[in-house]
Parts: structure tokens; sequence; C-alpha cells
């Protein structure tokens, strides 16, 4: 059964060729990509300088990815390894050319990882409506885990989405987005044990987990849980998240129907940092309407990898209509940093959760409550640890996050003073100017 995201072996072949091949005075002048229909990954003349998006550096001093070496991605590619993709296919053969060398890939218009629809991965003989027969409460209970044939055959079709929706990402790579209107739908980047990554310019619509699993232990009623992250730096170092807008698009979560009396969920986050991940600096991002958005550190039992790691840099961000963790951190020196969070009216939680070990410093930041959500929300205690806070606006004036927080939730008590003071920000804004500055400059399309 062919699956979308799948390469054929003779389209990747043929991409291999073309990028070993030597260059032809051709290639080598400005032109046209060789294939104006997008049917397969092109390379493009070497005239790109350094000031193109796609060969952008991170500046100085411009968060944690900027320690040590810094971060570069692709930006000294030659010609032989820049891609322009239109399709889900061609940007996993262009990601998948061999050599750590720098490459470049540039992505044109939205590339569909999931365009055959769920069908394509179901394995044979799963029916969800036997699903949902066979494991329905009143059948089942709530004691055990499923197990069974359904259950086997929801893995089975779960794995084969996974395959076909997750793409790994190289060392030395840029992707980057073309234009106003490049994104990927569907897929699932993963930056995993490799260093020096760029990702900027792109709408990343959230993958619909299509096979959800069906939880009855989990909570008092049970619960949906679903996989796949937009985007997932698992440990990686020296990595650059920039320009990008991070959405649920066409599946919000209000629109997914409820089985058992329990939402049907089929998103997971938009971007984790997890594993012992570590340099990362995330600028001038949209995320927007998503429940468990950002998460750094992903289990308080992973002391032995993400001790002294997960340092990352969030700045010049906005989270609108995001319920929670934006993010929740674990373990990581983490700074946030001029930041928009626009706060819905209904379900909200909290932005910053306090988690195992967290070393968080949240500063000059502007938050815009809707009426009756209260400033003390904004921190949320999941263990105990130190934070910093300070010269935050909330609704245009400053409060002390920390100090609203535990008058409001005085058996949950938060520690002053993170312990550490943040040395790597390249531009640091009154914020007082956040919300303008972050609303017209935030997000895919706004590269300047």
């Amino acid at each position: 059964m062919n699956r979308t995201g799948r390469t054929s072996l003779v389209g990747a072949t043929a991409l291999v060729l073309a990028v070993t091949a030597p260059l032809t005075a051709a290639q080598a002048t400005p032109a046209a990509p060789a294939d104006p229909a997008g049917t397969a990954a092109s390379t493009l003349p070497a005239t790109h300088g350094a000031a193109s998006p796609e060969r952008a550096t991170l500046g100085a001093r411009d968060g944690w990815a900027a320690e040590g070496t810094g971060t570069t991605g692709g930006a000294a590619a030659p010609a032989s390894r820049v891609f322009t993709v239109r399709t889900w296919e061609d940007f996993r053969a262009a990601l998948a050319v061999p050599g750590t060398e720098p490459r470049i890939v540039r992505v044109v218009g939205t590339l569909n990882a999931t365009s055959a629809g769920c069908g394509a991965f179901e394995a044979p003989g799963y029916d969800f409506a036997a699903y949902l027969a066979a494991y329905d409460p009143a059948v089942w209970g709530y004691e055990k885990a499923v197990s069974g044939p359904q259950e086997d055959l929801r893995a089975a079709s779960a794995t084969a989405q996974g395959q076909a929706i997750k793409v790994k990402v190289p060392a030395n790579t840029s992707i980057v987005g073309i234009g106003r209107s490049a994104g990927i739908t569907g897929g699932s980047l993963q930056i995993t044990g490799v260093d020096n990554v760029i990702v900027r310019n792109l709408t990343l619509e959230s993958p619909l987990d299509c096979f959800p699993q069906w939880d009855p232990t989990d909570g008092a009623t049970g619960a949906w849980n679903s996989e796949y992250d937009s985007m997932v730096v698992y440990g990686s170092r020296h990595v650059w998240i920039d320009h990008n807008t991070f959405t649920d698009g066409a599946h919000p979560d209000s629109s997914l129907p409820s089985y058992y009396g329990e939402v049907y969920q089929q998103h997971d986050g938009e971007l984790d940092v997890v594993r012992g991940a570590d340099l990362v600096t995330v600028s001038w991002n949209v995320f927007a309407d998503h429940d468990k958005t950002l998460m750094i550190g992903n289990s308080d039992g992973a002391g032995a990898t993400d001790r002294d790691r997960l340092r990352v840099t969030l700045h010049h961000n906005l989270f609108r209509n995001v319920i929670e963790r934006a993010p929740r951190v674990r373990f990581g020196k983490v700074d946030a940093y001029n930041n928009h969070f626009v706060v819905p009216d209904g379900g909200y939680a909290y932005s910053f959760g306090i988690g195992q070990e967290s070393r968080l410093v949240a500063e000059k930041n502007a938050f815009t409550l809707a009426t009756g959500v209260p400033a003390g929300k904004i921190l949320k205690k999941w263990k105990d640890a130190p934070v910093t806070v300070a010269d935050n606006l909330v609704n245009g004036a400053p409060v002390d996050l920390l100090a609203v927080h535990n008058a409001q939730f005085p058996g949950e008590a938060l520690r002053a003073d993170a312990g550490w003071s943040p040395e790597l920000r390249a531009r640091v804004d009154v914020p007082r100017a956040v919300p303008g500055l972050v609303g017209q400059r935030a997000g895919a399309g706004r590269l300047r």
C-alpha cells in the first residue's frame, strides 16, 4: 500500500544523482528551478548571498543557541546541497541525502504529509466502530489498559502514520520557508541527536493523530491520548527556531468529537525540547489556539539526561489563546523575556509551569488577560523550584507574578530567585512595547 510521505526509490535515487553530479555552467548561473511543476527537489544557483533568509545565521548573543560555536545551520551549503521542495515526498528526500555537510532546504508552498487521508495508514482489519464497541467502559471498565485485536490493529495503524509523517532533520541544516505562504501540514520534524539546525518562516499545522489510544486508567473517567508534535528537539544542540507559526489550523480542539464522554484528543504538543537537548533559541514565533503547547523536559525522572542541559531562550514570541505549557519546564535554565501572552477567557490553566529542578527566568513579558482571569494563574507550581520574575506587565500594568500567585495559591507557594542571570540577550525591549512589536513581526511570512 502506498502511504503519504514515503518517497519512491526512483525519486530518491534521482535526487541523489542530481546532488552528487558536477554543476554545469547553466546550474551555476541565476535561473528558475529546473522543475517548475515541483515534482522533484532541485538545486539552486550559487547566487544566494549571506543576506538571503536561507543563508542567515543566529546573531551573536541571541539566546542560548549562540553559546559556544553558535548556530549557523546550512548557511555555508554549496549550490549542490541547496534544495527547493514543493511536496512532502521531496522534502523527506532532500533531508535524506547522505552526509552532514551543510544543506539548505527551501520550502515553497504548503507540504501536506497526510494528503491521502487517515485511511492510507489503516492496518487491514482495523475498524474504529469495532474499537469503540470493544473498549466501551460499560463493557471493558476502567481498571485495566486496553488490549486485544482491535488495539493491536490500532497500534499498527499508528505506526504506519508515524513512519509517514515523521522526518529526521540532519546536522548542519537550514529549513526555510520561501515567501509568505510556506508551511507543513500534518508533519512532525524530528531534530534528534544532531547539532546546528535552523528552522525559519514556516506555518506548521499540528499533526492530527488518526489513531488516538483510549486509556481507561487515565484519571477517574479515562482519556484519549494522542501522539505527534509539530517539532521535537530531542538530544540536540544549537537549534534556532525563528519566525514560525505553530497552529492547529483547520482542526482546533473545539472541532474534535467526543467518545465515552471524553474529547477524542488528536493533538499532542506544538514544540517539545526534551531528553538532553540543549542550547536552543526560540524567537519571533506564533503559538496559537492550542492546549498543551511547549514542553521543556518531559519527565521528572530524566535527570540523568536533562540535568545541566535544557538551556532554552524564548523571546519575542506570541502565545495566543494557549491553554497551558507556555512553557512547562523541568531541569532547564530557561530565559523567557519579551514575549506576549494573549490569554483566552475560557479554559485557561497557566502559562509558566514550574517543574522538577527548573530554573526559569521570566522578565519583561506582556500579558493580556481576558476579563475574569486572575494574574495569579500565570505561574503554576508542579514541583518545588525557584523562579525569577521581574518587570512583567499584565494588561498594561506592572505586576509581581510571584506575589500574586502566592497570594492566590498559598498552599502552592513558589520560591523566588532562580539562581542565575541571563547574559545571552541580543535585543531587549521595554515590556510596554512588546505587544506591538510581536504583533507586527512574529510568525511566518514576516522575515525582514
